[in-house]
């Protein structure tokens, strides 16, 4: 079921805080599918191999079905509640408790943060060695990287969109590099396509272990799926959110996801599943092994592009939630502050940028990039269930309902990846554990300061 359509009338004058609505149908697909494609597919593609072995696609493939999921649940979600502060408005409309508000809002902003610092990480390895060598320090790279990212997130959503579209067209013709030659090694018979079917990583063999390999492969993998729970926050800057979201969401997951189990399949045809492990450039071995003349040194251009990307949609999608939340009164009304010429979210974006450059040394891009997977799929099955309480909460406008079955899926889904059979190492809930910690405190520390203002 969509949403039914109804005439629309021209949009209000933007009133004092609002932000400005810059982005069609059009913008937002592309929009969305930029913010899924990147660091994962680009980065992450080896660890997913070490993980599982020969059968790379099957993890993405995986992922792809837990996506579309929960993206059915923020879908009907943004189309009832078309506001900036996405997971956490939902929450808030399903439980109205806002502690819990308040940690699944800090949990969504640190997966987005850890995001940004992976995308940092990437855009500071093997990609960037293949033009300059080693000799740029990649700590002062990455912290250079999420500085000029936060500038231009500053001048504004249509600005920081239409990068993004710039970016998502090359990261696409990245990508399509990558499938062209896969169709050339079939078409050579080169290529060993007796790994597509192999389990050789993650103990191997039948049972439990066989189980938590692929498991661990595919909670690590959904890495490359989340981007398409950011785009929600942008609610307030779509042209007529309640019809769009539905199109944009639904092709964005779809498009991403055939590409991501296509370029599996290439990736692990072409190379055995260690060399894909030991590369923070899974990409590149794939185009050196192609049997191509096709330039490294350019493709490792457009990858530093496609991670530049992701970095920029996560930084500003973090500074839209931390709007948003200050809308809500989650946080202070101060971070809800804008640019008066350029109505951007001004005290957000310095505040997850900074937040953004403290993560950079955190941890190595598998690290970070299963934190952010590991703190959205708890967030996702938060919002899979409050999908299915606010059905008591009818609104007045038509929107996309989704069929009941697939939230409950979903839910559960993404808890199994979110538990200990995904056997994911234990530094991985230590740092979430860590970020949780923090921002309990801050809710503390909030409470606080209301209560002495009399606004608690």
């Amino acid at each position: 079921m969509t949403a039914s359509g109804t005439p629309t009338t021209a949009p209000p004058p933007a009133e004092e805080g609002a932000l400005h609505r810059a982005i069609g149908p059009k913008l937002l697909i592309l929009f969305v599918i930029g913010d899924i494609l990147g660091t994962g597919i680009y980065a992450t593609t080896g660890k997913v191999a070490g993980k599982v072995g020969g059968a790379l696609w099957l993890p993405f493939a995986i992922g792809f079905v837990v996506a579309i999921l929960t993206a059915a649940s923020y879908v009907e979600l943004v189309g009832k509640y078309p506001k900036a502060a996405g997971a956490a408005l939902y929450t808030q409309k399903a439980f109205r408790t806002p502690f819990l508000t308040f940690i699944i809002a800090f949990m969504v902003m640190c997966s987005g943060l850890a995001s940004a610092s992976a995308a940092a990480r990437a855009f500071s390895g093997d990609y960037l060695a293949e033009l300059t060598g080693d000799a740029l320090p990649p700590t002062l790279i990455a912290i250079t990287f999420i500085v000029l990212l936060a500038a231009l997130n500053m001048r504004g959503v249509s600005e920081s969109v239409k990068t993004n579209v710039v970016l998502t067209l090359v990261e696409l013709t990245g990508l399509a590099i990558i499938l062209g030659i896969g169709a050339y090694a079939v078409l050579t018979g080169d290529g060993e396509p007796s790994r597509l079917t192999d389990f050789e990583a993650g103990g191997g063999g039948t049972g439990y272990a066989l189980m938590t390999g692929v498991l661990g492969a595919t909670a690590l993998g959904f890495f490359a799926f989340v981007g398409f729970e950011d785009s929600v926050n942008m609610a307030e800057e779509t042209k007529d959110p309640v019809r769009t979201f539905p199109r944009a969401i639904f092709i964005g997951v779809a498009v991403t996801g055939t590409i991501y189990v296509l370029v599996a399949l290439v990736s692990s045809l072409l190379v055995d599943y260690k060399t894909l492990e030991g590369s923070s450039g899974p990409l590149l071995e794939v185009v050196k092994a192609g049997g191509v003349d096709f330039p490294h040194k350019l493709f490792a251009l457009i990858a530093l592009f496609a991670v530049t990307n992701s970095a920029l949609i996560n930084i500003m999608m973090a500074s839209r939630l931390c709007y948003g939340m200050a809308n809500e009164r989650i946080l202070p009304r101060a971070m809800g502050r804008v640019l008066s010429k350029r109505r951007t979210p001004v005290v957000g974006i310095v505040f997850v940028s900074l937040l953004a450059i403290g993560l950079v040394s955190t941890g190595e891009i598998e690290g970070l990039g299963d934190t952010t997977a590991f703190l959205l799929l708890c967030v996702f099955a938060v919002v899979n269930v409050a999908v299915l309480v606010l059905r008591r909460d009818p609104v007045d406008h038509p929107h996309f309902r989704t069929p009941t079955a697939l939230p409950v899926l979903g839910a559960v889904t993404a808890l199994v990846l979110a538990s200990p059979l995904a056997d994911r190492p234990a530094e991985v809930y230590i740092r979430a554990g860590v970020l949780i910690a923090i921002g309990v405190a801050l809710w503390g520390v909030n409470k606080a300061v209301l209560k002495s203002r009399g606004e608690e």
